[in-house]
């Protein structure tokens, strides 16, 4: 900075001022300024790059669980399958001493594999639907035949196909012959 004499000011000095100066001043700080947002941009490029890449990291973590959890899934129900084919097999393994019996201790075999059977059928949560002489209930049998009788109409009096639940769940129907009732008394 320099001293410059004005006449307006009557030989008082004031200091030098350079229209340069002070432009580079002015640009220097706008430049900052723009230098700022410019680093701000970066860093929210850098972030938002950081949050898509967990983002990626997370789907394919959630798919890998997804495909592990659908094996393991599958693998528990060839094990119980499995668990179940080897309680059958002591089954057909009893039948086959069976055949082979003299017929004297035939049924004696079959009664005893029977048990058997329906042990292992009870153990794996298979249980036995009773019908005869109950109420017909759609939601537990089929019906197959409506026959006159002396019971009641509506009651099953004939299964023809014994019903299965497996855990509550009805897995096959008992295939019954419900009652009409008396046709006899009806017509009187």
């Amino acid at each position: 900075m320099g001293w410059i004499m004005n006449a307006a000011d009557n030989g008082c000095e004031q200091p030098e001022t350079k229209m340069s100066d002070s432009q580079d001043s002015v640009n220097g700080k706008t430049g900052e300024a723009e230098q700022q947002p410019e680093t701000e941009l970066d860093e929210q490029k850098k972030a938002y790059a950081d949050l898509n890449d967990r983002f990626i990291r997370m789907a394919a973590d959630f798919e890998n669980y997804r495909k592990r959890s659908e094996r393991e899934r599958e693998s528990y129900i060839a094990l119980a399958n499995e668990r179940f084919a080897v309680d059958l097999l002591e089954v057909l393994d009893n039948l086959d001493r069976a055949l082979k019996a003299d017929d004297a201790h035939l049924r004696e075999g079959v009664t005893h594999i029977h048990q058997l059977l329906t042990a292992h059928m009870q153990r794996h949560g298979v249980c036995p639907i009773d019908s005869c002489k109950k109420t017909f209930n759609p939601a537990e049998h089929e019906a197959i035949a409506h026959v006159p009788s002396d019971e009641a109409a509506g009651t099953i009096v004939d299964e023809v196909s014994r019903g299965y639940r497996m855990h509550n769940k009805v897995i096959r129907y008992a295939k019954v012959a419900v009652s009409k009732g008396n046709q006899n008394n009806q017509e009187v």
